[in-house]
C-alpha cells in the first residue's frame, strides 16, 4: 500500500510541476509581443548548446525565458542599444536535431558578447525591424541589421 501511495505522490508532484511550467508560459505570453526563440548557450561543441525558449519584446529589451525553467525572470536580456546583426545562416545538420528546419540562425553582436539566436523565418522580419528601430543616434553603419552576411 505504501508503494502505491508513493507512486501517487510522485505522479502528483510531476503533474504539479508541469502545470506550473505551463502556467508560467501562459503568463509570459499573455503580456504580448512574444516569439519562440532558441538561444545558443554554449559553443563548446559544434551544433550543440541550443536551448528553447520564449522571447518577449519589452521596449528596448528582448527578454528571453527558458521553456523548461521555473525561474520567473528572463534568463537573458538583449538590449537593442548597441545590438547588431552580424550574419544569418541555416541550421547545420547537427542543429536540425534540435531546431525546426524552417528556422534561421542569426549571429548578433551586443555590448556584452556575441550571441546566436534561432527563430522562424517569419519572426526574423519582426526581429530585424525591432533592431532597426533603435532610438536616434544609436544606429550606426556597423550596427544596421540589413548589412549582414549570409552563411
Amino acid at each position: 500500500m505504501r508503494i502505491v501511495e508513493g507512486i501517487g505522490i510522485g505522479v502528483l508532484i510531476l503533474l504539479a510541476a508541469l502545470a506550473l511550467l505551463f502556467l508560467r508560459r501562459v503568463v509570459i505570453a499573455r503580456q504580448g509581443g512574444t516569439i519562440e526563440l532558441g538561444v545558443r548557450l554554449s559553443t563548446m561543441v559544434p551544433g550543440r548548446g541550443w536551448s528553447a525558449g520564449l522571447a518577449r519584446f519589452a521596449g528596448d529589451d528582448l527578454r528571453w525565458y527558458r521553456i523548461f525553467s521555473f525561474w520567473p525572470g528572463p534568463r537573458r536580456v538583449l538590449s537593442r542599444r548597441g545590438l547588431s546583426v552580424d550574419r544569418r545562416r541555416t541550421p547545420d545538420p547537427a542543429e536540425l536535431l534540435v531546431l525546426p528546419p524552417d528556422w534561421v540562425i542569426v549571429r548578433c553582436i551586443s555590448r556584452q558578447s556575441p550571441v546566436e539566436i534561432a527563430m522562424a523565418e517569419r519572426a526574423l522580419t519582426g526581429f530585424l525591424s525591432w533592431v532597426e528601430a533603435a532610438p536616434p543616434g544609436e544606429s550606426t553603419p556597423e550596427t544596421r541589421p540589413y548589412r549582414y552576411r549570409t552563411n
